[in-house]
C-alpha cells in the first residue's frame, strides 16, 4: 500500500467584501488536504476561524503533524483522538471519506444513506448601513431564504429596512454574538413583528444565561455556543436550534453523530458554513438532506469557484458529484 499525504494553503476571491460584525473580508483562505492511496485521491477543505483561536499556518501545521501516521494507514476514527474538533480534523477526516468512497466505488451519500436531492440554502446579505443591507436584498428579494448579517448598535433599522426590501423571503438574522441583554429584548420584538424566522447567536457564547429566563417567538439558534456532540445536553433550556459546522466539528464524522443527537433532544438543525468552496460544502450537503436549514451558500459569496463545483440554480444546491467529493 503506498500513500501520499498533503495538505496546502489556497486563496479564493470573494465578490466584493464580505462584512459581519468581527470584521471584513475580500477573499477565502482555506487549507486543503489531499490524501492518496494506491493511485486513489481523497480530498478536504477547512476554513481556519480566528474567533475560535485558529490560524491558517496552525491549521496547516496541526495536519502535517498527521504525516507519518497517514503513512501508516490511520483511519477516520483513530482520527478522532488524534486531534480535536476543529478545522484541521475537518480537512482530514473529510479526506478520508472521499478517498474511502472512491476505494469502495461507492458514494459517500450511499455510505450514510443520505438522500440526494436539491435543497434550498439560505443566502447571506453582508452586514453594511441600513440602505446598502435594504438594497442587497432587493437584488436578492426573489430567493425565497435570507440570512442577515447583524451586531450593531441600529440592527432594528437594518431588520426593518431588510424586511421592506424583501417582504416574501423567510429571513434568518446572525448577530454574530453582537447583541447584549439590554437590548436583547427590543431585537426579539422586533424580530417577531417583522416575521423572522430564526435569530443565530444573539448574545456572546458563555453570556447566554439569560436565554434560560427570557420569553420569545422566535426561535434562537447556538452557533459559537455549539460546537461538538458534548455541547449539546448544556443548552437544551436555552436555544431551540444549533447550527452544526463541519469546521466546529472536525469533519462528517463527528457531524453525523451530533446532527443525530440534536434531533433526539428536539432541537431544530441548521448545516452551516464558513465561506470556503465546493470542496468544502459537498459533505455539508449531504449532512443537510434532512436538516431543517441549510446555510451552505459559500461558492456564492466568492469571485470564483473551484472547478467541478456544486450546481447551484438560483437557491438551490444540488448534491456533490463524484468528480468533486464523495
Amino acid at each position: 500500500m503506498t500513500r501520499h499525504f498533503e495538505a496546502t494553503i489556497e486563496k479564493f476571491p470573494i465578490a466584493g467584501v464580505f462584512t459581519i460584525s468581527r470584521g471584513s473580508k475580500t477573499e477565502a483562505e482555506v487549507v486543503t488536504c489531499a490524501i492518496t492511496r494506491d493511485g486513489v485521491t481523497g480530498r478536504g477543505e477547512c476554513v481556519p476561524y480566528k474567533r475560535y483561536g485558529e490560524t491558517t499556518e496552525g491549521v496547516l501545521d496541526e495536519i502535517n503533524s498527521l504525516a507519518s501516521m497517514m503513512h501508516d494507514g490511520m483511519d477516520r476514527h483513530t482520527l478522532q483522538t488524534r486531534l480535536r474538533p476543529g478545522a484541521a480534523r475537518n480537512a482530514v477526516d473529510c479526506a478520508l471519506w472521499d478517498l474511502e468512497a472512491k476505494s469502495l466505488g461507492r458514494s459517500v451519500a450511499s455510505m450514510i444513506e443520505a438522500a440526494e436531492k436539491p435543497l434550498i440554502t439560505a443566502f447571506t446579505l453582508s452586514l453594511g448601513e441600513p440602505e446598502a443591507m435594504a438594497e442587497d436584498a432587493r437584488r436578492n428579494a426573489a430567493r425565497p431564504l435570507l440570512k442577515v448579517k447583524l451586531g450593531t448598535d441600529d440592527d432594528e433599522s437594518r431588520m426593518r429596512a431588510v424586511r421592506q426590501a424583501a417582504p416574501d423571503s423567510r429571513l434568518i438574522v446572525d448577530a454574530n454574538e453582537g447583541w447584549t441583554e439590554d437590548n436583547l429584548a427590543r431585537h426579539l420584538d422586533v424580530a417577531d413583528a417583522l416575521g423572522i424566522s430564526l435569530i443565530e447567536q444573539p448574545l456572546p457564547a458563555g453570556k447566554d444565561a439569560i436565554l434560560a429566563t427570557i420569553r420569545r417567538k422566535v426561535m434562537i439558534c447556538a452557533d459559537e455556543s455549539v460546537h461538538a456532540t458534548g455541547d449539546l445536553a448544556s443548552l437544551r433550556n436555552r436555544y431551540d436550534a444549533v447550527n452544526i459546522k463541519l469546521d466546529k466539528t472536525g469533519g462528517l464524522t463527528e457531524a453525523l453523530i451530533m446532527k443525530e443527537e440534536a434531533q433526539r433532544l428536539g432541537f431544530a438543525v441548521m448545516i452551516g458554513c464558513m465561506v470556503g468552496t465546493s470542496l468544502a460544502m459537498a459533505p455539508a450537503v449531504l449532512l443537510a438532506q434532512d436538516a431543517d436549514y441549510a446555510d451552505l451558500d459559500g461558492p456564492l459569496l466568492l469571485a470564483q469557484d473551484r472547478p467541478d463545483g456544486l450546481r447551484y440554480d438560483g437557491s438551490l444546491v444540488y448534491p456533490p458529484r463524484t468528480n468533486l467529493w464523495g
